[in-house]
């Protein structure tokens, strides 16, 4: 299981929200690089990165992060935060990201969404589910977006999506534990899908059971920001 730390960024600093609420922001280090250094140096290959001042408005604002941590370091970056368009998704990949992460826009666009998976492969484009009682949510988990969420991995299995964050909305922040029966049940309807959890883990053992029940990855935010998994607890995933 791959172990992929988290810097979601606010104002150009890495944050945390709970629960997606940006007015329950802790902010963690004035320099998103210096934090993508450390992971790198640490051993760690992967990196979420979450633009969310990009989600508010609905296109990217923090490329020039983006560009700092893919031209200074040589981890592999996903990039989710207002990719909303064509031209976003070109400005991304141009800044140095490897995969982007389509959240809302793949509910409200599909077509959009899956001629991004003809043209640019599966191999860059990982599907955000982000989840409420197994409805796909969207909007900063504001909007039921109407979509259950197991028609909704089909459809997009079927259009060739070969990878998937999956947010248990209630779990994120929460450091109560991931969503490991949700997680469980995708696995045994699409075995083939590289399923990334994302939400709940507070401590190595949440890990260990995420690795158990066979998940491509795993994302990790608060727990490592508030002391709760060591850097090289997190990097020994990966070795």
């Amino acid at each position: 299981m791959k172990v992929i730390p988290a810097i979601d960024i606010i104002d150009g600093k890495a944050v945390r929200l709970t629960k997606g609420d940006y007015n329950k922001k802790t902010e963690y280090s004035d320099s998103p690089l210096a934090v993508a250094k450390e992971f790198e140096q640490a051993g760690i290959t992967n990196l979420h990165l979450v633009d969310l001042d990009g989600a508010k408005a609905q296109k990217p604002q923090n490329l020039s992060i983006l560009e700092s941590i893919t031209s200074e370091t040589n981890l592999d970056v996903d990039f989710g935060g207002g990719v909303k368009s064509n031209e976003s998704l070109e400005a991304v990949f141009k800044a140095g990201a490897k995969q982007i992460t389509a959240g809302s826009i793949a509910a409200k666009d599909k077509p959009l969404v899956k001629g991004w998976l003809k043209e640019f492969g599966a191999e860059r484009i990982i599907l955000g589910a982000d989840v409420i009682n197994e409805q796909i949510a969207i909007s900063g988990w504001q909007e039921d977006s109407g979509l259950e969420l197991f028609s909704f991995l089909e459809e997009y299995i079927d259009a060739g999506a070969q990878y998937c964050i999956c947010t248990d909305v209630s779990k994120d922040g929460m450091l109560q534990g991931p969503a490991i029966d949700l997680y469980k049940r995708i696995l045994a309807r699409f075995p083939a899908l590289r399923l990334i959890a994302s939400g709940g883990v507070a401590e190595l053992s949440d890990l260990e059971a995420l690795n158990q029940i066979g998940v491509y990855g795993s994302i990790v935010g608060k727990a490592y920001y508030e002391g709760r998994i060591s850097l090289e607890e997190l990097a020994a995933f990966n070795s």
